[in-house]
């Protein structure tokens, strides 16, 4: 059995009878979307997704400076003019 991931859970046919109903109940929680009692997706507010997008950025940029960091490479000194 699969765990559920959100306080609010609903089933598909549900979410098509009265969606906006469902998000105003939910607020600013997350809602997993059940089929025959699986989650098959979840709902997020979308200032939560924003900020997801922004942390998984930030994650991807952290690894690409860690990995420019670990090379060998020495740097090259440049001037601001040069550039």
């Amino acid at each position: 059995m699969e765990n559920i991931l959100a306080n609010f859970s609903v089933s598909i046919s549900e979410l098509k009878k009265s969606p906006t109903a469902i998000l105003k109940d939910a607020g600013d929680e997350a809602i997993a979307v059940l089929n025959h009692n699986i989650p098959s997706a979840y709902l997020v507010p979308s200032k939560t997704y924003e900020r997801l997008l922004e942390i998984v950025d930030a994650y991807e940029l952290e690894q690409a400076v860690k990995e420019r960091l670990s090379e060998s490479e020495s740097p090259i000194e440049v001037s601001l003019d040069e550039l």
